[in-house]
């Protein structure tokens, strides 16, 4: 069981002077288990030397010397000589917001192949850094998880190497076994459709509506991190759906490669429902769905395969509903639908058009699929 409140630390924040930008960082910390003590806004965070201004980073001395906490998290990609500069300056941990996420990651993974995903994903991101590290390092030992000791750059580099190998063989006996299992599904019939979308954008809690299931619903970031399938029936149709890793903004493609056999179920299903929380003030929300399309796009999931739900429908007006969808392309393209998984609003809908869509459509593998912009979709609650 994820224990979202059991507190790794406290930290001070620095992000952007932005509101969803904020919103989103509080969360990752929340998420990762840190404590604030302090949040320092900026609008800039990509100078040269520190991400800073040397100003800030002399504000930022005091903040610790006064408040004494375990990290300074940056929420924003810092470069090996840009992390160096400010850990050596400060005499503290940072955490950029690329680990951070891989903090969060193996906080919350649970199954052996999540597992070893993170493994691989936090090993690629040291590999990117690793002659850099080592060059730093050579300057003088690096305070927290930066410093290396005695590695030299290519003992170092190899022995990630090696063992990132080690982890991709094992990824790739999970593959291999997935596949198989999606060769026995398309032999038994089974149409399949996933769950994709923002992290808390409430995939868990419609999978667990559909479904039946009691998986563990969370406002925390990325509390899924494997894939869960369960077998459901709509109208004599079985089917089975699947809930899938969030995405979020500024996530890195290696981060994606690492969870790409997880990720990969997204590309052979029949349909993939895209959840978004209709509830986000409308540039939170475009954000977040340019994040989850232009995923969908790097893995290679076909634009006829899926369908939009915009969850939270309690939370809006019917007009703020058909403003947002229209805003973001889906009203002429008729392939989304409004409803509420919170209160069961309009989810029988969401099931009489999944069952129309796979009724007639070659399962995944079988051939292209017929788009559903002609079918009409009922979006009042």
């Amino acid at each position: 069981m994820v224990q979202p409140h059991t507190l790794r630390g406290s930290a001070i924040l620095v992000t952007y002077d932005k509101k969803d930008v904020l919103k989103e960082a509080l969360a990752l910390c929340d998420a990762a288990g840190y404590d604030l003590k302090k949040t320092l806004l900026q609008k800039f965070l990509n100078r040269s030397k520190f991400g800073l201004g040397e100003g800030k980073v002399e504000e930022l001395k005091e903040l610790v010397e006064s408040l004494r906490p375990d990290v300074i998290i940056y929420d924003e990609i810092l470069r090996p000589s840009q992390n160096y500069n400010l850990a050596s300056t400060l005499k503290i941990k940072i955490l950029d917001r690329e680990m951070l996420i891989l903090e969060i990651f193996e906080r919350r993974a649970r199954s052996s192949e999540s597992m070893l995903q993170v493994k691989l994903a936090q090993l690629r991101y040291e590999m990117s850094r690793a002659k850099e590290r080592v060059r730093l390092a050579k300057m003088g030992e690096q305070p927290g998880f930066m410093g290396i000791g005695k590695f030299e750059v290519d003992v170092y580099y190899n022995d990630i190497r090696n063992r990132m190998n080690g982890i991709k063989s094992k990824l790739v006996k999970a593959s291999r076994q997935r596949e198989l299992h999606r060769q026995g599904r398309r032999r038994l019939g089974f149409k399949t459709v996933s769950l994709a979308g923002y992290t808390s954008a409430g995939k868990t809690t419609l999978f667990n509506v559909l479904t039946g299931e009691q998986k563990e619903e969370s406002p925390n970031l990325f509390t899924t991190l494997s894939t869960t399938t369960r077998k459901i029936r709509l109208h004599g149709l079985e089917i089975l759906i699947s809930d899938t890793v969030g995405f979020i903004s500024k996530l890195p493609a290696y981060m994606i490669e690492a969870f790409k056999s997880t990720l990969e179920e997204l590309v052979y299903t029949d349909l993939v429902m895209v959840v978004i929380d209709s509830g986000d003030p409308l540039p939170e929300l475009k954000k977040k769905f340019r994040s989850c399309v232009s995923t969908l796009d790097e893995i290679g999931v076909s634009h006829d395969r899926i369908i939009f739900v915009l969850n939270k429908s309690d939370l809006v007006t019917e007009e703020e509903i058909l403003e947002k969808a229209s805003q973001l392309g889906l009203k002429e393209k008729r392939k989304w639908l409004a409803l509420s998984a919170a209160t069961g609003s309009n989810v029988s809908s969401l099931k009489d058009l999944v069952f129309h869509i796979l009724e007639d459509r070659p399962m995944a593998g079988g051939g292209e699929s017929p788009g559903v912009q002609e079918i009409e979709v009922n979006n009042e609650d």
